[in-house]
């Protein structure tokens, strides 16, 4: 009896199984193998009732809302870092070390599309979770620059393996025709993070300074990590490809999910995984998704970090450039309900063009000054939807773009390569800001970022010339 119930527990963690449900005869236990594979399989499925896919997408939207916050809340902080005495940063400063949180992100999302191969999507997810946030609270209680930007180096680790992560469950967890609009309200949980975190530093701010800003990034170790551990699967997909298709078919059936052709013959190389890449016109859409992925970054990044500080300069108070950043991330919110639903319609590309080019001719009229206080809170929520609202789009597009087995890899890439735009953003706004160079110069060299994204989107070669 003893030995049944071990067996049967073993079965829940594994497969999601009672021990009233048939578990396939070549996984059936003999022996007493360790419970290594806990973290990797799907919670109970509750006796074989169905799940609502939409606990999956809930739950990378709350892992996003946090990322969302942790990123926008150093652009909200900036002018108390520049105010703060002690470390003497200037806006070079702060750009260089607010850069490094993109550079530790780069190296995270690059790596990503292996380990999720490697461990599976559910522990990458967890420990990126819970690395970027213990890492927010060692950059809170950070004694001097130099540490500060190693802390925000080490949590952009961490937080470079959320989002090609979540992305890559949500349109798993989708159905076909619903995977851009899954996507995009999942990754509207990033707007979701920067409207918090500029309520929170107009109600907070002036408390509980940057520091206390900072700890609040760490609140997900003790509310997200717990929720992933246990309702969060692990990607049919990957099980598929490590042979554990039982596995598999058992989560597809639990969740809803259509049955895809599978190959049987193992994990594939990694080598093989990323050959799609890179073969003939396929590397052609990769350098292209690239290249939209550094102007989607930098418009996000960059004005994520310095429409604050621009905003002063332009004469605004902060309470005002806080309110203009609020603005950015509810923007993005409305347009990303919208357009999600035509990209699922008409398609990602035309879309994505349309809101970059939305985006660069508002910033060219925010910069001529002649806008009145109500317009220019107009076009700034225009700014959101073609910065923030144009990457979820993209990302969107890689993620039906690519084949299954490539969706994690091309993720990882194109999202870590286009971490180049935001390093390069963050730095060179705080080098744009130094330079005092008039406020058209300011806003309407971030144009040139859109304007990028439309060349590389409109190139992407269509998916039925690639073989």
């Amino acid at each position: 009896m003893c030995n049944r119930q071990t067996v049967d527990v073993r079965n829940v963690l594994r497969y999601g199984l009672r021990h009233t449900d048939p578990v396939p005869r070549e996984h059936r236990m003999t022996s007493s193998p360790a419970l290594s594979d806990a973290t990797d399989a799907t919670p109970a499925t509750d006796g074989g009732r169905r799940r609502s896919p939409g606990v999956v997408i809930a739950l990378c939207f709350v892992a996003i809302v946090f990322d969302g916050y942790d990123l926008v809340v150093y652009g909200a902080i900036v002018p108390d870092l520049l105010a703060y005495t002690e470390w003497g940063m200037t806006p070079v400063d702060t750009g260089r070390v607010g850069s490094l949180a993109l550079l530790g992100m780069l190296f995270g999302a690059l790596s990503i599309g292996y380990l999720t191969d490697v461990v599976g999507r559910r522990k990458v997810m967890l420990a990126s979770v819970a690395v970027f946030s213990v890492l927010m609270l060692a950059s809170a209680l950070a004694p001097s620059p130099f540490w500060f930007g190693t802390f925000r180096f080490l949590a952009g680790l961490g937080l470079g393996g959320v989002i090609p992560t979540a992305i890559a469950l949500t349109v798993e967890y989708s159905r076909p025709e619903r995977r851009n609009t899954n996507n995009a309200l999942m990754f509207s949980g990033y707007a979701v993070g920067g409207i918090a975190s500029a309520l929170a530093a107009l109600a907070l701010l002036d408390t509980v300074g940057f520091r206390g800003m900072l700890a609040l990034g760490a609140l997900p170790l003790v509310t997200v990590v717990p929720l992933l551990f246990w309702l969060l699967p692990e990607s049919p997909s990957y099980l598929a490809a490590q042979g554990r298709h039982a596995e598999a078919a058992e989560l597809r059936r639990t969740y809803g999910l259509p049955d895809p052709a599978v190959a049987k013959d193992g994990p594939a190389p990694a080598g093989d995984r990323l050959a799609t890449l890179v073969r003939g016109r396929w590397l052609v859409a990769t350098v292209l998704f690239c290249l939209a992925g550094i102007a989607g970054q930098t418009l996000i990044y960059g004005l994520s970090t310095w429409l604050p500080q621009l905003m002063v300069v332009a004469g605004y108070s902060v309470d005002s450039s806080l309110a203009f950043l609020l603005t950015v991330n509810v923007g993005a919110v409305v347009g990303v309900v919208v357009s999600s639903y035509a990209a699922d319609r008409f398609g990602p590309r035309p879309v994505t063009v349309v809101s970059f080019t939305a985006a660069g001719v508002a910033l060219v009229l925010m910069g001529t000054g002649l806008a009145s206080l109500p317009v220019m809170f107009a076009l700034v929520a225009v700014v959101g939807f073609g910065s923030i609202g144009a990457q979820i789009l993209v990302n969107g597009f890689v993620a039906t773009y690519y084949p299954d087995t490539s969706r994690a890899s091309a993720l990882g890439i194109t999202l870590g390569l286009g971490r180049l735009g935001a390093i390069l953003a963050i730095y060179g706004g705080g080098v744009l800001v130094a330079a005092e160079l008039g406020d058209l110069v300011n806003f309407a060299v971030w144009a040139l970022a859109a304007a990028l994204g439309v060349a590389a989107l409109l190139a992407v070669p269509r998916r039925s010339t690639l073989s």
